[in-house]
């Protein structure tokens, strides 16, 4: 059992140490910079005070400005476990005063580590799913760049030149956005005139140019008035048009990273057998579990932590009372789910149990929500025994 408890408030540039022992006396506490030497010798001084007893150490992160610490830690061979920062602002307010600062919450993590004992250790994902979290991370936020630039391309266009904005689809059309590079206006359109603009758009890769070139046309036909936003909405769209396509080359260099790194991983072939798992959302499924299971002792914690599993708020006669969970991983829930949907393009099985689901009553979402959970047995048992996902043969009516 450990005789000392060290809670970390974790930043970007230094931390904040709390030590206590079993009784809750503060031994130490300090603040210690986010930086190599400083903190070997913060873990230097804690097991010395500990006589080369067990230590418990318990942080707020469990990434980002605390992956110096954490790597630092289990090189050493300290136990590390982590309590979000959600647990720590609730707990705060059962302690006395109202005020905040790091050294309150040091030593209210520290607290909670000595009290609790359902906290889960932090656990080392294997380098595969270390590359693939920082790769799919960085693909969300390119599209999230993507979408936005694409919205506010759109609505620059209807400022100035309406016909043309709904005239393509700009999150698809590749024509459009080199269209966009260089002509902007109705009349630098109408001078180009079709041919010219159809022979332009070939000469820069641009599918179905000819097509393209007729509905630019026919949008600038049908406006001959320049509005006043049109000077700077033009150089702007020209603007937010390469942008879209910058972010479109990087997002296909990286999707191809993501799949090479993906490949390597053991268990890639078991996960994308499963309908609905293509590389990316693989991926993104191995980098947000650590690689593998080892950090989940059953699939209800892992549907749990996938924010798939309802959780019961009964009140004295009222039982049975299921609600959404509060405390999940967002982009795991956002990957089974997308997954299941998926799959109901290529998967009887899932079509038959999401069919089933509606007609007892539920919307779309919790049909779909539902459906991830049932895969989820399903990916732990492939993942646990190593072997590929085999559609069910579809039952036969018996015969009359």
């Amino acid at each position: 059992m450990p005789v000392v408890w060290a809670g970390i408030d974790s930043g970007k540039i230094a931390h904040h140490c709390v030590v206590i022992d079993q009784a809750g006396t503060v031994l130490i506490s300090k603040r210690v910079d986010n930086d190599e030497t400083v903190l070997l010798e913060l873990i230097a001084e804690v097991t010395d005070i500990a006589a080369d007893e067990e230590v418990t150490w318990a942080t707020d992160l469990n990434s980002g400005g605390a992956a110096l610490l954490i790597a630092l830690l289990a090189a050493n061979g300290q136990q590390l476990i982590y309590i979000p920062g959600r647990i720590v602002h609730h707990a705060a307010a059962t302690y006395r005063g109202d005020g905040k600062t790091d050294a309150k919450d040091a030593r209210i993590i520290a607290d909670q580590a000595r009290m609790r004992t359902d906290l889960q250790p932090v656990r080392g994902a294997d380098q595969i799913s270390v590359d693939l979290r920082l790769l799919t991370a960085r693909r969300t936020d390119l599209v999230c760049d993507r979408v936005r630039a694409i919205n506010r391309l759109r609505a620059t266009l209807l400022e100035y030149f309406p016909a043309l904005e709904r005239a393509f689809d700009y999150s698809k059309s590749k024509a459009a956005l080199i269209l966009l590079s260089g002509y902007q206006t109705p009349e630098a359109l109408r001078r180009a005139g079709t041919t010219r603009l159809a022979a332009w758009l070939k000469k820069r890769g641009a599918r179905n140019s000819a097509t393209v070139a007729a509905k630019a046309i026919d949008a600038a036909l049908t406006q001959h008035t320049t509005l006043p936003t049109q000077p700077v909405g033009a150089a702007l769209v020209s603007r937010l048009a390469a942008v879209i396509t910058s972010i479109d080359a990087e997002l296909s260099e990286l999707d191809t990273q993501i799949v090479d790194r993906f490949e390597q991983h053991e268990s890639a072939g078991i996960l994308v057998s499963m309908p609905g798992f293509g590389p990316v959302l693989g991926a993104t499924f191995l980098a947000n579990i650590g690689g593998n299971l080892d950090g989940f002792d059953s699939v209800a914690r892992l549907a749990s932590v996938a924010g798939l599993a309802p959780v019961p708020r009964d009140s004295g006669r009222i039982s049975g009372n299921l609600h959404r969970p509060r405390r999940f991983n967002r982009r795991l829930l956002r990957t089974c789910y997308l997954a299941a949907l998926s799959s109901l393009k290529n998967s009887a099985a899932s079509r038959t149990f999401y069919d089933r689901k509606r007609a007892e009553g539920k919307t779309h979402k919790q049909a779909l929500i539902a459906l991830a959970r049932r895969r989820i047995d399903v990916i732990w048992a492939m993942l646990r025994d190593h072997k590929p996902y085999l559609e069910p043969l579809a039952k036969l009516p018996l015969a009359a």
